[in-house]
C-alpha cells in the first residue's frame, strides 16, 4: 500500500465518513456500503469495521456528527426565529447529514455520541421557547415546541426535495413565512 492513502495520515475514520457523506449526497443512505467505502479509501474491506463496526454504526456516527454540528450552529442563536433560519441553513449547506439524521430505522438510536448531540439540539429549542412570552408561544410549550421544529423541519424537506423552489436565499424566505405566520396583518 502507499503512503498517500487516507489511512496513512492517522484519519481512516474521517475519510470513511467523507466518502459516506458523498455516497449519500449522490445516491442517498441506502447506497452506502462498508466495503465500497473501504475500496474508496483503499484500504481491506474490513477496515471501516475498526471504527464503525457496521453500516448502522457508520451512518450513526454521521448522525452524530450532523447533530452536533447543528447544536453549534442552533447555540449561536439570537432567538427562536433565527434558530429556525440556522435550521434550514444547516439543512442545505449538509443535506447528506440532515437525510440520515432524522431516519431512526437506519441508526443505532441508543449510540451515546448521537443521545448527546440529540440532546444539544433539543435544549436549545426548548430554550429558545421558554424564552419566549406565553401570549407567543400559548401555554403548551411541547405544541410550540413541535410546530416550531415542524416548520423549519418541513421547509427544509421541502426545499431540499426540489419539491419548493423559492427565490433568492432560501433561509430568507423561511425567515419571511415566519412573519407571516406569527405575525399575521391585521384586519
Amino acid at each position: 500500500m502507499t503512503d498517500d492513502r487516507p489511512y496513512h495520515h492517522g484519519n481512516l475514520r474521517r475519510a470513511v465518513l467523507d466518502a459516506a457523506l458523498d455516497v449519500i449526497a449522490d445516491q442517498g443512505p441506502g447506497a452506502v456500503s462498508l466495503r465500497d467505502l473501504a475500496r474508496r479509501a483503499g484500504v481491506s474491506h474490513a477496515a471501516p469495521a475498526h471504527h464503525f463496526k457496521d453500516r448502522a454504526g457508520l451512518l450513526t456516527a454521521v448522525a452524530a456528527e450532523g447533530n452536533a454540528l447543528l447544536a453549534e450552529s442552533l447555540e449561536a442563536a439570537a432567538d427562536l426565529e433565527d434558530l429556525g433560519v440556522r435550521y434550514v441553513r444547516f439543512a442545505l449547506a449538509h443535506p447528506a447529514h440532515f437525510q440520515v439524521m432524522y431516519q431512526p430505522h437506519l441508526l443505532h438510536p441508543d449510540a451515546p455520541d448521537l443521545a448527546a448531540a440529540r440532546d444539544r439540539v433539543d435544549r436549545t429549542l426548548r430554550a429558545a421557547i421558554a424564552a419566549l412570552p406565553e401570549t407567543d408561544r400559548g401555554p403548551d410549550a411541547e405544541l410550540a415546541r413541535l410546530a416550531a421544529w415542524s416548520a423549519a423541519h418541513g421547509f427544509a424537506t421541502l426545499v431540499l426535495s426540489g419539491s419548493l423552489a423559492p427565490g433568492g436565499d432560501p433561509a430568507e424566505t423561511f425567515r419571511a413565512l415566519t412573519h407571516v405566520m406569527f405575525n399575521p396583518a391585521s384586519d
